[in-house]
């Protein structure tokens, strides 16, 4: 299972100096909203996030109630995330365990069927082949459970260079399935409707989908955040964009939320005796 370029680590740093940023909280926030759309408090769900970074989706699980497994590669960002954790209430923590490992390490690390709950945000598209990693979610996630996957918007790659004026590459970006981002690495896009027949076909059927950053992502990286008033406001757009055709059809990534199928029991046929 190997990473687009060097994968996500080329732009660690990158990243880490953009969380605060108007872009990363708009991002943080509709995918939480959305999230809890289909998880509600109670009762506790067993939750496994891949590639948990710095824990900001984990720890608000947390703080719902909800027992949560983080997983990532990064030693640094699991320092992040352990030094966020240090500031949350006991009984926070207490919900919440981090094992260093790689994406490709999942069934190894975890039994079949062992979560209610997977994220996989942010992630997918920093593998050229995305079938090993949705394979090991269909494999974790128990029946009835459910999948949250965040990916760049194949069908949308042209919007971001178009509406910031750099023809060419909005030129080239029409019908490309990869594209540079933000943080300067490599990455993979995927398509609508692509990646929901490839979660059906490992049994996870598609609940409900999302658009997630509509109006912020052309707006410059380091942009910091506005006044509280002027935040809700942009959040409350996004939040109704991301939801509402045909805007969230443009957004610049993709918020899926799957359900892993019920096992159906067998039925035995009149030929067959009772066991």
């Amino acid at each position: 299972m190997d990473s687009v370029d060097t994968g996500f680590s080329a732009g660690e740093e990158q990243w880490r100096a953009r969380l605060g940023t108007l872009r990363e909280v708009v991002r943080q926030d509709l995918v939480s909203r959305q999230l809890a759309a289909h998880l509600p408090d109670l009762p506790p769900r067993r939750v496994l996030d891949i590639g948990c970074g710095q824990g900001t989706q984990a720890l608000r699980l947390a703080r719902r109630g909800h027992l949560v497994t983080g997983v990532d590669a990064s030693t640094r960002l699991l320092d992040d995330f352990r030094a966020a954790m240090a500031a949350e209430p006991a009984e926070v923590g207490d919900r919440v365990r981090l094992v260093h490992g790689d994406a490709g390490q999942l069934t190894d690390l975890f039994a079949a069927s062992s979560f209610d709950v997977v994220l996989c945000q942010g992630v997918l598209m920093y593998f050229p082949d995305p079938g090993p990693l949705l394979d090991a979610i269909g494999h974790l996630l128990a029946p009835g459970g459910i999948a949250s996957v965040l990916v760049r918007n194949g069908d949308a790659l042209a919007m971001r260079p178009g509406l910031l004026g750099d023809w060419d590459e909005a030129e080239k970006a029409f019908g490309e399935d990869s594209y540079r981002n933000r943080i300067g690495v490599h990455a993979r896009a995927d398509r609508r409707a692509d990646l929901t027949a490839a979660l059906a076909r490992r049994e996870m059927d598609l609940r409900e989908w999302y658009g997630v950053r509509v109006f912020t992502d052309t707006v410059a990286s380091s942009t910091e955040l506005p006044d509280e008033e002027t935040l809700q406001a942009i959040l409350r757009a996004e939040e109704r964009a991301g939801r509402t055709d045909p805007y969230r059809q443009v957004a610049a990534l993709l918020h899926l939320i799957a359900e892993r199928r019920e096992e159906t029991p067998t039925r035995r046929t009149p030929e067959q005796p009772p066991s």
